[in-house]
């Protein structure tokens, strides 16, 4: 195997038994509901679990979104996670999540880092009756991996995705691809005309000592995205206008897209493809701007190297070879994950004949990281219902049922049942040498698991 490159990565021990988990006390919201524990498994991952003293029987398995950039697992993150998501241990699941093994990239690592925490749940605690698991945001690619690689071996029973970036690493990134270099073409400052130079897609050069700070301010000297519209120059503002124009990407979010078509995009391609390309922006046009043929002439482009495309798509694309049920509540204005990624995800189940198993909800909600309690607690008792009954909900049965949920938690239900995302190509303009949904079959993914050097490294 290559140095850095992407490697398929199976829910095996390393050397010894780790410690079994360790009692701490719960996040305050928990203290007098379950018990809590803490440890770190034979790869490296620290982990958090609760059980409620009022245990129903049932496990949900944690996927956390980032990726977050570390050399380390974050002892704290597990922790986090379980007091933010709180709500399903008070409606009387147990909760396991996994911090995962490393910072950076690497869904398949991730998917496996969740599977293990699970392993040690039952190794600890028994077998529950049911077990689910739920992904957030990048860590809705993350549980939908679980579901495809582990779902069909019985360890699972359901899934619940929320503001999942379901598209897969090979073109889920797109739209930040246009990002960095549209941002480029308008702000010259990452790099400047004076720094080293290097391709755009890389995100930043390996050896650059640029922080989130300084990124920042390189945003902010260029368009003024922090500062009252009237402390704009008048190119900061046409600058502005014209990037958010051109990506569609709300001026809310622009900073937390461009950080990862920088940081993110750096980790991917030198820690984890070994200076390899994995991204396009052939053949794109972009418009929107108040001059787009001089944008279209003047943007970098750059074609992907196809094996480094087929790495990440092995690493992160996703086959739509779905065993279990699957359920997704996504906030229709999510200005993160776009909702686009939910048409991207049912075309995939579609493509595998297996959408019989997903049922997708949307809500009219604003964030990306948090959605409603009651839509949370009633998304999982509807899912848990489909899979206790084999009876397939439908989006306005789901909307239905969180009145009474609300009632409890008061933070409101936003179904919107009659709701449906465009496709994806729709927000993104496809890369005319991208793969064609579903974005990885299962006869490729089983010849490129085969090749030496495939996947994200652990």
């Amino acid at each position: 195997m290559v140095a850095g490159s992407l490697s398929g990565i199976s829910p095996v021990q390393a050397a010894g038994e780790p410690p079994p988990p360790a009692p701490i006390s719960c996040p305050v919201n928990l203290a007098e509901k379950a018990t809590c524990y803490t440890g770190q498994d034979a790869n490296g991952a620290f982990y958090a679990i609760a059980v409620p003293k009022r245990w129903n029987g049932s496990l949900v398995v944690h996927a956390h979104g980032g990726p977050d950039l570390g050399e380390g697992s974050d002892p704290e993150r597990s922790l986090g996670d379980l007091e933010r998501w709180s709500v399903m241990v008070d409606q009387g699941y147990a909760w396991a999540g996994s911090s995962y093994r490393r910072g950076g990239y690497g869904t398949r690592m991730a998917a496996a880092d969740t599977e293990n925490v699970r392993r040690l749940f039952v190794d600890e605690f028994g077998r529950p009756r049911r077990t689910f698991v739920h992904g957030q945001s990048w860590g809705g690619n993350v549980a939908a991996k679980v579901v495809e690689a582990y779902g069909k071996q019985g360890s699972y029973d359901g899934a619940l995705l929320t503001n999942g970036v379901l598209g897969g690493g090979s073109r889920g990134y797109d739209y930040r691809v246009d990002l960095r270099v549209v941002y480029q073409y308008y702000c010259q400052n990452l790099p400047r005309p004076t720094e080293p130079q290097y391709p755009l897609w890389q995100g930043l050069r390996p050896t650059s000592t640029l922080t989130t700070t300084g990124l920042r301010a390189r945003l902010e000297e260029c368009t003024g995205y922090a500062s009252a519209p009237q402390d704009r120059t008048a190119v900061q503002q046409r600058n502005l206008d014209d990037i958010l124009a051109v990506t569609r990407i709300p001026e809310r979010t622009l900073e937390s897209h461009l950080r990862f078509s920088v940081f993110t995009f750096r980790d991917i391609v030198h820690n984890r493809l070994g200076d390899r390309n994995p991204f396009s922006n052939e053949g794109v046009r972009y418009s929107g701007s108040h001059d787009d043929k001089a944008l279209n002439e003047g943007v970098e482009r750059f074609s992907a190297d196809p094996a480094a495309r087929r790495d990440l798509s092995y690493d992160s694309d996703l086959t739509g070879r779905v065993s279990i049920p699957v359920l997704t509540l996504h906030a229709i204005d999510d200005p993160t994950a776009f909702v686009e990624h939910e048409a991207a995800y049912r075309a995939s189940l579609q493509g595998a004949h297996r959408d019989k198993n997903l049922v997708q909800t949307f809500t009219t909600e604003h964030e990306h990281s948090e959605l409603s309690d009651a839509e949370d607690a009633n998304s999982l008792a509807a899912l848990a219902t489909w899979v206790r009954t084999g009876k397939r909900p439908t989006a306005q049965s789901v909307a239905s049922s969180c009145a009474s949920y609300d009632r409890t938690y008061g933070t409101g239900c936003f179904y919107d049942p009659d709701f449906r995302p465009l496709p994806y190509a729709s927000r993104v303009e496809p890369r005319p040498a991208g793969l064609s949904w579903p974005a990885m079959t299962a006869q490729q993914e089983k010849q490129w698991s085969r090749i030496d050097g495939v996947g994200i490294a652990p």
